[in-house]
Protein backbone atom coordinates (compact mmCIF):
# COMPACT_ATOMS: atom_id res chain seq x y z
CA UNK A 1 0.00 0.00 0.00
CA UNK A 2 2.84 2.76 1.05
CA UNK A 3 5.07 2.29 -1.74
CA UNK A 4 8.29 4.74 -2.25
CA UNK A 5 10.04 4.86 -5.29
CA UNK A 6 13.64 5.95 -6.04
CA UNK A 7 15.09 7.02 -9.07
CA UNK A 8 17.78 9.01 -10.39
CA UNK A 9 21.12 6.85 -10.13
CA UNK A 10 23.42 6.25 -12.52
CA UNK A 11 26.99 6.25 -13.98
CA UNK A 12 28.55 9.36 -13.01
CA UNK A 13 32.43 10.85 -13.38
CA UNK A 14 34.48 12.29 -10.41
CA UNK A 15 33.39 15.33 -9.36
CA UNK A 16 29.93 15.04 -10.97
CA UNK A 17 26.60 15.83 -10.17
CA UNK A 18 23.38 13.67 -9.72
CA UNK A 19 19.79 14.12 -8.67
CA UNK A 20 18.19 11.50 -6.80
CA UNK A 21 14.63 11.67 -6.75
CA UNK A 22 11.73 9.17 -4.49
CA UNK A 23 7.77 9.46 -4.64
CA UNK A 24 6.00 8.24 -2.29
CA UNK A 25 2.52 6.96 -2.28
CA UNK A 26 -0.11 5.22 -0.78
CA UNK A 27 -0.65 6.52 2.46
CA UNK A 28 -2.56 8.04 4.96
CA UNK A 29 -1.41 9.86 7.49
CA UNK A 30 1.80 12.66 7.60
CA UNK A 31 5.50 11.78 7.53
CA UNK A 32 7.16 12.80 10.39
CA UNK A 33 10.66 12.17 8.91
CA UNK A 34 12.23 11.14 5.39
CA UNK A 35 15.83 10.03 4.65
CA UNK A 36 18.11 8.97 2.28
CA UNK A 37 20.06 6.12 3.09
CA UNK A 38 23.37 4.26 1.27
CA UNK A 39 24.92 0.98 1.00
CA UNK A 40 28.08 0.49 -0.45
CA UNK A 41 29.29 -3.39 -1.52
CA UNK A 42 30.85 -4.65 1.91
CA UNK A 43 29.20 -2.02 4.18
CA UNK A 44 26.60 -1.88 6.42
CA UNK A 45 23.52 0.92 5.16
CA UNK A 46 24.19 3.96 6.55
CA UNK A 47 22.24 7.53 6.93
CA UNK A 48 23.28 9.73 4.46
CA UNK A 49 20.69 12.66 5.41
CA UNK A 50 17.42 12.95 6.79
CA UNK A 51 15.03 15.77 7.25
CA UNK A 52 12.20 15.95 10.10
CA UNK A 53 9.20 17.46 8.87
CA UNK A 54 8.05 18.53 12.39
CA UNK A 55 10.45 21.13 13.06
CA UNK A 56 12.51 21.32 9.80
CA UNK A 57 15.82 20.04 11.45
CA UNK A 58 18.27 17.95 8.77
CA UNK A 59 21.24 16.05 9.41
CA UNK A 60 23.93 15.02 6.77
CA UNK A 61 26.71 11.93 7.43
CA UNK A 62 29.98 13.76 7.77
CA UNK A 63 31.16 12.49 4.03
CA UNK A 64 28.61 14.19 2.60
CA UNK A 65 28.24 17.34 4.67
CA UNK A 66 28.54 20.51 1.78
CA UNK A 67 28.14 18.32 -1.23
CA UNK A 68 24.87 16.80 -0.88
CA UNK A 69 21.45 18.74 0.10
CA UNK A 70 18.20 17.48 1.18
CA UNK A 71 15.06 18.58 0.05
CA UNK A 72 11.06 17.57 0.12
CA UNK A 73 8.20 18.89 -1.87
CA UNK A 74 5.02 18.28 0.47
CA UNK A 75 2.65 19.16 -2.33
CA UNK A 76 4.21 16.34 -4.97
CA UNK A 77 4.87 13.65 -1.99
CA UNK A 78 8.98 13.90 -3.06
CA UNK A 79 11.94 13.92 -1.43
CA UNK A 80 15.18 14.50 -3.13
CA UNK A 81 18.70 14.39 -2.85
CA UNK A 82 21.04 16.68 -4.32
CA UNK A 83 24.46 15.40 -4.87
CA UNK A 84 27.36 17.41 -5.80
CA UNK A 85 30.70 16.59 -6.22
CA UNK A 86 30.46 13.49 -6.28
CA UNK A 87 33.55 11.11 -5.59
CA UNK A 88 34.19 7.24 -6.28
CA UNK A 89 33.39 6.84 -2.27
CA UNK A 90 29.72 7.78 -2.79
CA UNK A 91 29.09 5.01 -5.17
CA UNK A 92 26.33 2.60 -3.35
CA UNK A 93 22.57 1.68 -3.49
CA UNK A 94 20.78 4.79 -2.18
CA UNK A 95 17.42 4.13 -0.42
CA UNK A 96 14.43 6.38 0.17
CA UNK A 97 13.02 5.76 3.71
CA UNK A 98 10.01 7.54 5.48
CA UNK A 99 8.24 7.04 8.66
CA UNK A 100 5.37 8.49 10.65
CA UNK A 101 6.82 8.66 13.80
CA UNK A 102 10.40 9.22 14.95
CA UNK A 103 12.29 10.83 18.03
CA UNK A 104 14.57 13.48 16.99
CA UNK A 105 17.08 11.07 19.06
CA UNK A 106 16.88 8.29 16.41
CA UNK A 107 16.74 10.30 13.07
CA UNK A 108 19.39 8.54 11.80
CA UNK A 109 18.89 4.93 12.95
CA UNK A 110 17.55 2.51 10.46
CA UNK A 111 15.00 0.70 12.07
CA UNK A 112 13.12 4.31 12.98
CA UNK A 113 11.87 3.82 9.24
CA UNK A 114 9.14 1.64 8.83
CA UNK A 115 8.70 2.27 4.80
CA UNK A 116 11.87 2.04 2.63
CA UNK A 117 12.36 2.66 -1.53
CA UNK A 118 13.89 -0.20 -3.88
CA UNK A 119 17.10 1.58 -3.58
CA UNK A 120 18.60 3.27 -6.95
CA UNK A 121 22.39 2.41 -7.93
CA UNK A 122 25.01 5.42 -8.07
CA UNK A 123 28.19 4.72 -9.57
CA UNK A 124 30.80 7.07 -9.42
CA UNK A 125 33.78 6.78 -11.15
CA UNK A 126 37.34 7.32 -11.04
Amino acid sequence: EVQLQASGGGLVETGGSLRLSCAFSGFSFDFYALAWFRQAPGKEREPVSCISRSDGSIYYADSVKGRFTISSDNAKNMVYLQMADLKPGDTAVYYCAATPRVALSALTILSSYDYWGQGTLVTVSS
